[in-house]
């Protein structure tokens, strides 16, 4: 069964292209200072630059941030990057090539960003952990206290939706930008996660992996496409379930003991090949933490009673799940022009970051700490989330066509539920040769009119 799932994040052995970080580098030297531009031809078919692949592993998790410590030199130089790539990814004719390699590095979208979005406030970071916590047990309590038919749903998914942003917050101790203390990221990160049933070390490696390798169409692992071999070898039931919603959104935790298909691993396990041996004993404390978890809610089922436990963890834990399989699939797919993935030489840091896609989610963007704004917190996961709005908007002129503007949200996002049951009929592989590569459609699985 788990063996269809494809989500959030994972992990494995991978050539290493990034040096290994040593011991006593700060973490926020880890992102990458410069990528130089590559040379581009008009059909991206023929795109034969050089680029850069796979990801790393630092040797410490108290260091380790989403982003690789360099990026090699590749292209021409500097002096070249407008005569060869145009203006913002624009061919001769005027029309934007999304596959195209950039006219800018990576140094100049950091130069744009001021230099205050990059300072990390533990004290400012603590508050929005403050002010979620107290809005999960108010909730819990309201709720119990009413104890309505009517009341329930209104509360399964308010709580669902917290537990989504508890999950963001853990998420940034993940990647060191909740606090420069990799002491206090790793409390904080346990207490928020177990709370949730995630593995926090285990989690946190695999994400890594996602943020140094997005784009790649072999080394990515949040929701990377499958190639057109594996796909045909899915059988139907399996098949079903990764593209028919709403199966997919109820992927995580399915993913967390078993992966995704061609890939094996588990975040449970610390022996797994998710896992370097250094990184075995942060596994086996996360792993620990996840099991008290497991027991506390077994406990309080015996107590309260199962069906009351129901009520107020396990609906609103598979509302959480949902939320979190949505918004990460969102950012990687269902633009309505198709977007590029990665092999080989054409693959850089830069290139995949750019395939991001920001959403905008409404009211839900401040409950869960604009993680919408997706394209410079992949590209610089250092970057608090209370600074990623204004980073953002600073970016935008380097960015250009490369950052494409979200659909404006009402109070609601359920615009995006449009675009996810699209993107589903239409995104299911990608080609088994090419270095530049788009999703392709199985007419045999929505029709001939759905493949168009």
């Amino acid at each position: 069964m788990a063996s269809w799932v494809i989500t959030e994040c994972g992990l494995k052995p991978l050539p290493r292209i990034f040096p290994r970080l040593r011991d006593g580098l700060a973490s926020n030297s880890s992102f990458p200072s410069e990528v130089r531009p590559l040379p581009i031809f008009k059909s991206y078919r023929l795109v034969s630059s050089l680029g850069v692949s796979s990801g790393f592993r630092g040797n410490s998790w108290a260091l380790n941030v989403s982003a690789p410590l360099r990026v090699t030199s590749v292209g021409e130089g500097d002096q070249n990057r407008e005569r060869d790539s145009g203006v913002n990814g624009l061919e001769d004719d005027g029309e934007f090539d999304p596959g195209s390699p950039p006219p800018f590095r990576l140094a100049d979208i950091r130069a744009a960003i001021p230099k205050h979005c990059w300072v990390k406030d533990p004290w400012r970071s603590m508050s929005y952990v403050v002010r979620d916590v107290v809005v999960v047990f108010g909730l819990a309590a309201v709720a119990a206290y009413f104890n309505h038919w009517v009341v329930w749903p209104l509360y399964w998914i308010a709580q669902g939706t917290m537990f989504w942003a508890l999950f963001v917050l853990g998420h940034d101790c993940g990647h060191g930008s909740f606090s420069n203390n990799p002491n206090l990221n790793s409390v904080v990160g346990h207490l928020l996660h177990s709370s949730i049933l995630v593995p926090y070390h285990g989690w946190r490696i695999s994400h890594r992996t996602h943020h140094q390798n997005h784009g790649h169409v072999e080394n990515d692992e949040s929701w990377y496409p499958l190639s057109e071999k594996i796909y045909k070898n899915l059988d139907n039931v399996t098949r079903t379930l990764r593209f028919t919603f709403p199966f997919p959104m109820l992927a995580y935790p399915f993913y967390l003991w078993g992966r995704s298909p061609g890939k094996k691993g588990s975040h449970f396990h610390p022996n797994s090949d998710l896992f370097v041996p250094n990184e075995r004993k942060d596994v086996v404390t996360s792993t620990a933490c996840w099991t008290a978890m497991a027991a506390l809610l077994g406990y309080l089922s015996f107590v309260m009673g199962p069906l009351q436990m129901l009520k107020l963890y396990f609906i609103p834990y598979w509302i959480f799940v949902m939320w979190l399989d949505l918004v990460t699939y969102l950012h990687h797919h269902g633009h309505e022009e198709k977007l590029p993935w990665y092999r080989g030489k054409e693959w850089n840091y830069l290139r995949g970051g750019l395939t991001t896609l920001d959403r905008d989610y409404g009211i839900i963007n401040n409950i869960h700490h604009d993680i919408g704004t997706h394209v410079i917190h992949h590209l610089f996961p250092q970057i608090p989330h209370y600074h990623l709005v204004e980073a953002t908007e600073a970016a935008k002129p380097v960015l250009g066509k490369y950052r494409r503007e979200p659909k404006k949200s009402g109070p609601l996002p359920f615009h995006l539920m449009g675009t996810l049951i699209r993107s589903m009929k239409q995104d299911h592989y990608v080609s088994e040769t090419g270095d530049v590569v788009y999703y392709q459609t199985d007419p045999q699985l929505y029709g001939p009119e759905e493949s168009k």
